[in-house]
């Protein structure tokens, strides 16, 4: 099997392909700009050189000699020397050489275009001559007296000297080739480097493969999961905990706003296991552990789970424990009763079992009497019933104020019961302790388009910060795991409601929470 690339290998093969085709390009156009500059400049010094010649009185004067060759070679001999041309060659207006760099074409026809230059132009071409192709300039010799055209002047440089001196300059631009090569393959070494380490030697098909696993699986899990960089900014959070926070679907990661608890979580950077957070109307249960791979600290992931239906149902499932044992001690005293009663009546005393049997009744009547008098919406009645029994079994009279008054629903049963019944269990922990009476009283009543629940208790009472602490979570006056969060439940649906919630000194000791909840409209 071939070796799959990694992206790292990937990436470095193609920089190199790249830089490699752009050096290769970018010479080609620096050799064809080297060509045209030494083109441009040969003609530029052929026409100067023939310009020069043309206008020297020496060469007109040579003209005009018996034989202008024996006066006009050794000057142009020399002048092609000291300019570095291929040939100097002085003709009549006829085209016959009266010198040439070889002395076998001297008196021989010039081979060229000359009729520009008889016209008094100039000649530029490029053409193969007697030294081979060349590029080259004729210019016409006028008589200093006359200005008539008495002569021409040809300068050229063969295509072989313009060349050599190009390949002279071929180390110098491959020298610089191999550097720019060497410095573009190292930079690009050093980016696959990095890149192989960033992405762990994956390959693209690895990567789109767990890239597709992590995310379904993100998405697909009933916890939330919420990954945070050691800045702290959130990298990450899948479907389940966006719903657990009430963060909008379209908010991107980078700039969401997490509840004040999560945050606060997230921001203590210490391990947690199921640390109760709430968030809205929601009880969670949060976990937070730092991720670091090689050694180095990645960030944090905190999953979230939801435990309000769980809390909930705890809460009922400890209100029928307790009702349970209520009536379980209540069916005893009852047990205890009934086989006095019958002995009263066996021993001829009818009047007083008669009393002793209806005067409990009567309490217990006059108790649900007023309980359902009092409030119509039946969850509320059944679980007040409840608590006077869990409040008779501690040893705690619970009485519902006279002044109780609830009729139909204005609110959620779900959110009363979860009001008023924290409120109570506070209570009711307040006075386990303390020294009788151990009273709790309850106030529920509908008015000014707003619900009002007091209760008092007869407890030790709370001081000033305590009574600011109350209704915080994790806050408690008993220590111990799972404390401290029936009175954030209870802030939690004030808050929602818009309403208010107060913790008062009770007039003969003890505290009196108050909790208004304004009935929506």
């Amino acid at each position: 099997m071939t070796r799959r690339w990694s992206i790292a290998g990937q990436l470095f093969a193609l920089q190199v392909l790249v830089v490699t085709l752009l050096v290769a390009a970018g010479g080609t156009s620096a050799a064809l700009l080297a060509r045209r500059d030494a083109r441009s400049a040969a003609i530029a010094k052929v026409v100067g050189v023939a310009e020069t010649i043309a206008h020297s009185p020496a060469v007109a004067a040579g003209l005009r000699a018996t034989n202008p060759t024996a006066v006009l070679q050794p000057f142009a001999e020399a002048t092609r020397l000291a300019t570095e041309t291929d040939f100097v060659v002085v003709m009549a207006p006829d085209r016959t050489r009266f010198t040439h760099p070889k002395w076998n074409r001297i008196g021989r026809p010039f081979d060229g275009s000359i009729d520009r230059a008889l016209r008094g132009g100039t000649v530029i071409e490029e053409y193969r001559g007697s030294l081979g192709p060349s590029i080259r300039t004729v210019v016409p010799i006028r008589d200093p007296g006359s200005g008539v055209i008495v002569g021409l002047v040809s300068v050229g440089i063969t295509t072989a000297s313009i060349n050599r001196g190009l390949l002279a300059q071929v180390p110098a631009m491959a020298i610089t080739t191999g550097l720019a090569l060497l410095l573009a393959g190292t930079g690009s070494w050093l980016l696959s480097q990095r890149l192989r380490r960033q992405t762990h030697g994956l390959g693209p098909a690895e990567m789109t493969r767990m890239y597709e696993y992590y995310d379904a699986v993100l998405h697909a899990v009933r916890e939330g999961l919420v990954v945070v960089d050691r800045q702290g900014r959130v990298t990450l959070i899948n479907d389940e905990a966006r719903r657990l926070l009430g963060v909008p679907a379209g908010v991107p990661a980078a700039d969401l706003v997490l509840p004040p608890e999560a945050a606060a979580l997230i921001a203590s950077r210490q391990p947690t296991v199921d640390e109760p957070v709430l968030a809205g109307d929601r009880m969670l249960v949060a976990s937070r552990r730092e991720t670091r791979f090689g050694g180095r600290s990645l960030g944090t992931v905190l999953t979230l789970r939801d435990h309000t239906e769980l809390r909930t149902l705890a809460g009922e499932l400890d209100s029928v424990r307790g009702l349970t044992q209520a009536l379980q001690a209540q069916a005893h005293e009852a047990a205890n009763r009934l086989h006095t009663v019958l002995t009263l009546v066996e021993l001829g005393r009818a009047e007083e079992a008669i009393h002793l049997a209806t005067a409990e009744l009567a309490l217990a009547q006059q108790l649900t009497d007023r309980v359902v008098g009092a409030v119509d919406e039946p969850a509320l009645a059944a679980l007040l019933l409840g608590k006077s029994a869990q409040a008779g079994e501690r040893g705690v009279e619970l009485c519902v104020d006279e002044d109780s008054r609830l009729t139909g629903e204005p609110l959620p049963s779900r959110d009363l019961l979860t009001v008023v019944g924290n409120l109570v269990d506070n209570a009711l922990e307040a006075v386990a302790g303390a020294a009788p009476p151990r009273r709790v009283r309850v106030l529920v009543r509908h008015q000014d388009d707003q619900v009002l629940v007091e209760v008092g208790d007869t407890g030790p009472g709370l001081s000033a910060e305590q009574a600011a602490a109350a209704f915080r979570r994790g806050w408690s006056t008993k220590p111990g795991p799972g404390r401290g969060v029936g009175l954030s439940l209870v802030r939690q649906v004030t808050e929602r409601y818009g309403g208010s919630y107060a913790v008062t000194a009770a007039p003969h000791g003890g505290a009196v929470l108050t909790v208004r909840l304004p009935v929506p409209t």
